[in-house]
């Protein structure tokens, strides 16, 4: 196999669950250096909602290393927005119509990843001459679904011809939309130990806006030191393989939400590798295994930390300390 692996020629021991690529840099340099060059995957999570009769709001997953997102609407770039977003209206459609979208991700030297899972949205029918605006919806909630999301809920507003959306601010940005029919959200992509306020709108297909809700408080558990988002139950042992030897790692990925892609190895005190899932990634216990050395009685220090699907660097997990066996 050539690329990435090429950099690890006693490599053996990969997961089985996943085609896994490996980033990583020879002689253990320093994080920062020897990066591979592999593009960003397909953003996760994209979904698409008729806001109006002429609108369809796309939203999707932050991916890791993404500098920019494209957004498609059947082969056709329509929209492209900074890394830093993850969200877009896609305006001037047709009443009445179905359309097909698309998310790809581009890093910061200009490559595309692969498209997203292809998503529909029906726009509604249009209304003539409707300026009622839907009622203002009831009874908002909010709790803490872990330390990165939050779940909200409220009651159905009403409208003259049917609510067609709910819009959900945080503070004055619109962060969310979801079709008429649904009463409930989650909000992903929080930091642990922050209070967030949050407000709901109804939107008929005409574009009337409803007032908005109340504001609904709510502060994620956590104390914002990456402990919420480290990998858990994390172990390190040695084994020797034709005259080499290899540290293996289990560990259990961390619970945010999302599909956690990759990992970085700190190997005493230094950047020793990262690695990505090119499919689907393992999310109950994650192993691995790579070559250190010929020499027997060698101590190293390893632990791991991953990039969450909001693009930021989770916590890193306890320190473990493993020695290479005794020579053969």
């Amino acid at each position: 196999m050539r690329g990435p692996f090429s950099l690890f020629s006693h490599l053996r021991h990969l997961a089985p669950c996943a085609a896994l690529v490996l980033v990583a840099s020879c002689g253990w340099t320093s994080a920062g250096e020897g990066d591979g060059d592999a593009p960003p995957g397909a953003p996760t999570g994209v979904t698409a909602t008729a806001g109006t009769a002429t609108s369809v709001h796309v939203m999707w997953n932050t991916t890791a290393r993404a500098d920019a997102y494209e957004v498609y609407r059947g082969t056709t770039k329509i929209r492209e927005v900074p890394g830093s977003k993850h969200m877009v209206d896609v305006t001037r459609l047709r009443p009445s119509t179905l359309y097909v979208f698309t998310v790809r991700a581009r890093d910061a030297e200009g490559q595309p990843g692969p498209h997203s899972r292809a998503v529909r949205a029906r726009t509604p029918a249009t209304v003539a001459d409707d300026r009622s605006a839907p009622t203002r919806p009831s009874a908002p909630h909010g709790r803490a679904a872990g330390s990165r999301a939050v779940q909200l809920s409220w009651s159905a507003a009403t409208d003259n011809r049917g609510v067609a959306s709910y819009d959900i601010h945080q503070g004055d940005a619109k962060i969310h939309s979801v079709g008429g029919s649904q009463t409930a959200a989650v909000v992903t992509g929080l930091r642990p130990g922050t209070a967030y306020s949050f407000t709901v709108r109804a939107r008929d297909a005409a574009g009337n806006v409803s007032p908005a809700t109340p504001a609904v408080r709510v502060t994620t558990p956590g104390t914002g030191d990456g402990r919420a988002t480290a990998p858990t139950g994390f172990r390190a042992t040695s084994h020797r393989e034709d005259g080499a030897y290899y540290v293996d790692l289990n560990w259990v990925p961390p619970r945010v939400d999302g599909e956690v892609t990759e990992y970085e190895i700190h190997l005493d005190g230094r950047r020793a590798t990262s690695l990505v899932y090119g499919g689907s990634a393992p999310r109950d216990r994650a192993t691995y295994s790579f070559y250190v050395g010929r020499d027997a009685g060698v101590s190293h220090r390893v632990r791991i930390r991953a990039m969450l699907p909001d693009g930021t660097w989770g916590g890193f997990s306890t320190q473990r300390t493993v020695t290479t066996g005794p020579g053969r």
